[in-house]
């Protein structure tokens, strides 16, 4: 289920991503950039970074930036965390 999960955010924030840069570009009602967080916090950054490589949106945006890799030094810690605490994964019931 978590594998799911993340599946899911992954190809949600890189949906959104495509979406936003092509709003951009045509003048059109943009998405949140708090929305764009949430995904990436949710388990979509991987997905998130590679969509703003590939599009060249939100690269050079700041505080946009700053906000984007707080989310994913958290996620780190909060992976790190885990590890080092030696937390089973979580399994589907």
């Amino acid at each position: 289920m978590l594998l799911i999960g993340i599946v899911g955010a992954n190809l949600l924030a890189f949906g959104l991503f495509a979406v936003d840069k092509r709003a951009a570009i045509h003048g059109d009602s943009r998405i949140p950039e708090n929305t764009l967080l949430l995904v990436s916090l949710l388990g979509g950054s991987p997905a998130a970074f590679a969509a703003q490589q590939l599009f060249h949106h939100k690269t050079r945006k700041q505080p946009f930036l700053t906000r984007f890799w707080m989310v994913v030094a958290f996620q780190g810690v909060v992976a790190g965390g885990w590890i080092v605490l030696g937390l089973p994964l979580p399994t589907p019931a």
